[in-house]
């Protein structure tokens, strides 16, 4: 495991000469001569440390460079070492139920060194002693294409590692090893270059730039929702497989419980958070829970399916922006293998201030509140690699994206959450006054909205009942007339509307209290199936419409609110398991009786 990693402070290698000396050193920002040309987005380090950091800027002589790690101390006449390769992450076996920083480092095998990581401490990403049960799927003598899965490693219980040709190669096999035990860096096969004829040995594990996307084979159409349990997304504003969705809110609104409720309870192959610029007790608690919870699919521990990128606020800023490649990059590689990925980034706001402050250093024109002018060029990058695809060895697979936005004082009108809109087809907007009136999800669902709705209508359709885009579309009228209500009733009271739009009101209090609020920490309530969610708002719309007959026959509202079935729908998201749906025709049964009773007694009244 990654415990048994090597861990050395100051690594160095001795063959490796300096290309340079520093000169000028502002934050994470340092300008380096250099005796060699470099190119844009190499990988470089920095001082007698070695500091990793990544060329932003060439003129002449001079490099600027982005140092990932702490620069205090680091002054002109530092070495500059150049590694001859962009900034790039080690993809292969062990990735899965590991936890690394925002530069790939495992956060578990640099505990070792201490409580702190120390400036200049490596490890290998991945466990170069653990051996690996391979499993061949190609043979010597057969012909294979880039994207291809060469054999397959069993990674956790519940994830097969598929082993694949690397992108861009292609070729004829002119040997692969038995089926065995071997480490990542084992050479288990040798491809022959169809064009140039190079014999390429291949491992388990390889490299890709983080900054460079994955290619694919096509690009096709979000067709499935990512089922996460919620019902305020699943039946209201649902995300496709594939899709993008943001979560902005203030302070205090529910960013990081939601994304900690979608990365528990998301039907997604893999899960892999990035925790960019958040505070260490929340990447500590995201440390303590998941490996306790297990996944609703399978039973397993969580852990067995996640990737865990932990980037804290007291970490330098700059490695906040590596850690955002860092994990989508690793999305796309279990995508690759035909996996459906849900990454979840809390937050892009603060990714989006490390680039304020980088731009700040290199004394850029700043534009709307000092962030640079490539902001929106930079978000549009990270959410353009999510995408329902046909890989390049010709299976499915996605990478759905959700970006937290924090924006100050819970201002959505600020540039990260305007051009996050730009680029995201969900958006699920928190309210600070829903989140202080203890109303969770505290999700507004009247500044929210979902452009899946077309394509996920087919899959319910399909999977369980064509009711699903009708009976959402009641709902919605129901809670928009009464958000038009409420504005009538802060002028003149509620009492002075007819008995019908009373009843609006009334609906819409049930629908909120009944489908859109969901106690994350109850344990049947915590995860919803879909099933029961379209069970719970057929339930919940069946005694609105037969409200309305009542009250309609002359009924005054009050009997309607004190009916004892109102409660029992209430708490029915708590008492009925999602395997026990036939409670709910019981449930719709006991409405109709009361309902009859009630107009009975209206009968008898007049």
């Amino acid at each position: 495991m990654a415990g048994e990693l090597t861990i050395s402070a100051g690594l160095r290698d001795t063959e490796r000469k300096p290309v340079g000396r520093t000169v000028w050193v502002s934050g994470p920002v340092v300008k380096a001569e250099v005796d060699r040309a470099v190119f844009m987005g190499e990988q470089m380090e920095v001082g007698d440390e070695r500091l990793i950091g990544e060329v932003i800027g060439v003129s002449g002589n001079q490099a600027l460079l982005q140092v990932y790690e702490e620069t205090e101390g680091l002054g002109p006449g530092r070495p500059v070492f150049s590694t001859g390769l962009p900034m790039f992450v080690t993809l292969g076996p062990g990735l899965v139920g590991s936890v690394f920083d925002g530069i790939q480092r495992p956060l578990y095998a640099l505990e070792k060194a201490g409580p702190y990581i120390s400036r200049g401490t490596k490890a290998t990403p991945l466990d170069m002693e653990k051996r690996w049960h391979f499993a061949a799927r190609k043979r010597a003598g057969e012909k294979v294409r880039a994207g291809e899965v060469l054999g397959t490693v069993q990674e956790t219980s519940v994830i097969e590692h598929r082993v694949l040709v690397p992108p861009e190669l292609a070729g004829e096999l002119e040997e692969v090893v038995p089926d065995g035990d071997y480490t990542v860096g084992d050479v288990i096969a040798t491809v022959r270059d169809e064009k140039t004829a190079k014999r390429t040995p291949l491992t388990m594990a390889h490299r890709w730039p983080v900054k460079r996307p994955r290619p694919y084979r096509n690009h096709l159409r979000p067709q499935e929702p990512l089922v996460t349990g919620q019902r305020i997304f699943d039946l209201f504003f649902p995300l496709a497989k594939g899709g993008t969705a943001a979560i902005p809110g203030g302070f205090g609104t529910g960013k990081t419980v939601t994304q900690h409720q979608l990365s528990k309870w998301a039907l997604a192959d893999i899960i892999v958070f990035v925790g960019c610029g958040e505070r260490g007790n929340e990447m500590a608690e995201v440390l303590l829970v998941f490996p306790e919870l297990a996944d609703p699919r399978t039973g397993r521990p969580l852990m067995e399916k996640t990737v865990l990128i932990g980037n804290t606020s007291n970490m330098p800023v700059a490695a906040r922006e590596a850690s955002i490649y860092t994990g989508i990059t690793i999305a796309e590689y279990y995508r690759d293998m035909g996996y459906d990925v849900a990454l979840m980034a809390d937050s892009t706001s603060r990714w989006a201030e490390a680039l304020r402050e980088v731009s700040g250093r290199l004394e850029e024109m700043p534009a709307e509140e000092g962030f640079p002018a490539y902001l929106a060029a930079r978000l549009a990058q990270f959410y353009e690699r999510a995408g329902h695809v046909e890989t390049l060895g010709g299976s499915n697979g996605s990478v759905t994206v959700i970006g937290a936005v924090s924006p100050a004082g819970g201002d959505f009108s600020e540039p990260v959450t305007q051009h996050t809109k730009r680029f995201t087809r969900c958006f699920w907007a928190l309210d600070k006054d829903l989140a202080a009136a203890r109303y969770f999800p505290a999700i507004n669902y009247l500044e929210s909205y979902s452009g899946y709705l077309d394509e996920v209508g087919e899959w319910w359709h399909r999977e369980y009942d064509a009711r699903w885009r009708g009976l959402r579309d009641e709902a919605m009228r129901i809670l928009q007339e009464d958000s038009r209500l409420q504005r009538i009733v802060r002028l003149i009271g509620e009492d002075a509307l007819p008995d019908e739009q009373r009843l609006i009101i009334e609906g819409s209090r049930l629908l909120q209290e009944a489908c859109l609020q969901q106690n994350a920490n109850d344990p049947v309530d915590t995860f919803c199936a879909p099933q029961k969610q379209l069970a719970l708002l057929g339930a919940v719309l069946h005694f609105i419409r037969r409200a309305a007959e009542v009250v309609k026959k002359g009924s005054p509202i009050h009997r309607v609110r004190e009916m004892a079935v109102r409660e029992e729908i209430v708490r029915a998201k708590e008492k009925i398991p999602n395997d026990k749906l036939e409670q709910f025709t019981e449930l719709t049964r006991r409405i109709d009786a009361e309902m009859d009773a009630l107009y009975r007694d209206i009968q008898r009244v007049t």
